[in-house]
C-alpha cells in the first residue's frame, strides 16, 4: 500500500491529544487488571506460569508459556502501557494461545513492567504502589532468552517479538538492537516517534496515570540520548539494515465493528487515540523507506486502539511468523 506523509500537529491539537493519550491509555490497559472468562485463551491448554529468576531485577518474573516444542522458536508477546502483575493482556484480552497451539512456535508472554516501554531505566521506578527496578531489556534479552533455552528448550535466537500499544514501540526497539535474538518484530497501535517534540510529553501523562511513574528515572530530561535509543522512527535505519521482517499495524481511529472494541473504554477516546498515533506510524514508515527498508508490512486501516484489533492482526500474521522462524510443516501443518 502507499505510504503516506506525517500530518503535523497544531500546538492546539498537541495539547489535546496529550490528554486523551494519557487517559486512552489508561483504558485501554484497564481490561488487563479485570479478567474476564470471554477474554482468556482454553484453560486446558498446557500453558505454565513460571518464574524466572532475573539479578538484573533483583526477583524472579512471571511469564505465562506455551511450549512449541523441542528446540522451538518463541513468539515473545509485550504487553500495554497498564501492563498488571497478574496475567499478561495478550492472555486476558485476546486468544492468543489458542491461535498459536500446535504452531511449532512457543509463546511467551511476560508479566508485569507497567509504564515500563521493556526498556532499562536509569533510575528505579518510582511509582504509586511501590519502588521497582527495570531492567526489562536485559530480563527479555540476556536472561529470560537465556533461561528458557536451559529449561524449555526454545532456541536462543532467531525468533519474533510482538506487542500491542507500549509493547509495539519497545518489540521494534529490542528488535533493533538485538537482531540475532529477534528476527521478526511487530508492533499494534504502537506509538512510533517518543523522541519527536510531543512524544516525552504525551509519555510523562501517560506514565501518571499509569503508576505515576517519572519518564526522567526511565530516559532522563527531553533530548538525553536514551529517548533517541527507544525511538523506532530513529532506530527505523538499522532495522532495515538489520534486514529484520516487521510488521506494523495502526487504524486511522474509525471504529468498524463493535466486536472489536474495547467493552469498558470510551469509543471516542480511543478513536482520537488511534487516529493520534498514526502520524507516528506514517513517520515510521517513511523513515523505514527512505532508508532502504523492503521487509514491512504496513497496514493503516480503519479501526480503534483496542485489543480486539490488536488480537485481529495477531492472528492474522501467524502464516507469517511461520514461514519468516522456519517453522517446519509437521509442526503447524
Amino acid at each position: 500500500m502507499a505510504l503516506l506523509n506525517s500530518v503535523s500537529v497544531r500546538r492546539a491539537t498537541q495539547v489535546v491529544a496529550v490528554a486523551v493519550l494519557a487517559a486512552g491509555m489508561v483504558v485501554a490497559g484497564a481490561e488487563t487488571t479485570t479478567p474476564t472468562a470471554r477474554a482468556f485463551s482454553n484453560p486446558n491448554l498446557p500453558v505454565d506460569h513460571l518464574e524466572v529468576p532475573s539479578t538484573a531485577m533483583g526477583r524472579t518474573v512471571r511469564v505465562e508459556f506455551l511450549s512449541g516444542g523441542q528446540n522451538s522458536p518463541a513468539l515473545y508477546l509485550l504487553d500495554s502501557m497498564e501492563a498488571g502483575d497478574d496475567f499478561n493482556g495478550w492472555d486476558i484480552n485476546t486468544r492468543a494461545f489458542d491461535w498459536y497451539h500446535d504452531s511449532g512456535i512457543s509463546v511467551v508472554m511476560p508479566v508485569g513492567g507497567k509504564s515500563s516501554f521493556y526498556s532499562d531505566w536509569y533510575q528505579p521506578a518510582v511509582g504509586n504502589s511501590g519502588t521497582y527496578t527495570y531492567k526489562w531489556e536485559t530480563f527479555l534479552t540476556r536472561e529470560l532468552p537465556a533461561w528458557l533455552a536451559a529449561n524449555k528448550e526454545v532456541r536462543p535466537t532467531r525468533n519474533a517479538v510482538v506487542g500491542f500499544s507500549m509493547g509495539g514501540s519497545a518489540a521494534l526497539t529490542l528488535a533493533a538492537f538485538h537482531p540475532q535474538l529477534f528476527v521478526y518484530a511487530g508492533s499494534l497501535s504502537g506509538f512510533l516517534n517518543l523522541s519527536a517534540p510531543n512524544g516525552p510529553g504525551q509519555v510523562r501523562i501517560a506514565q501518571m496515570w499509569n503508576g505515576g511513574f517519572d519518564p526522567a528515572a526511565m530516559w532522563g530530561p527531553p533530548g538525553d540520548p536514551a529517548w533517541a535509543r527507544n525511538d523506532p522512527t530513529v532506530q527505523a535505519g538499522r532495522l532495515a539494515a538489520n534486514g529484520t521482517r516487521i510488521w506494523i499495524y495502526c487504524g486511522n481511529g474509525t471504529l468498524t465493528d463493535s466486536r472489536l472494541a474495547s467493552p469498558d473504554a470510551p469509543i471516542a477516546g480511543l478513536g482520537f487515540l488511534e487516529g493520534f498515533a498514526i502520524d507516528s506510524n506514517r513517520a515510521f514508515a517513511d523513515a523505514y523507506v527512505a532508508a532502504g527498508g523492503n521487509n514491512g508490512v504496513f497496514n493503516f486501516p480503519e479501526g480503534i486502539h483496542s485489543w480486539g484489533y490488536a488480537g485481529q492482526q495477531l492472528e492474522q500474521m501467524k502464516p507469517d511468523i511461520v514461514r519468516v522462524l522456519e517453522v517446519g510443516p509437521a509442526a503447524h501443518g
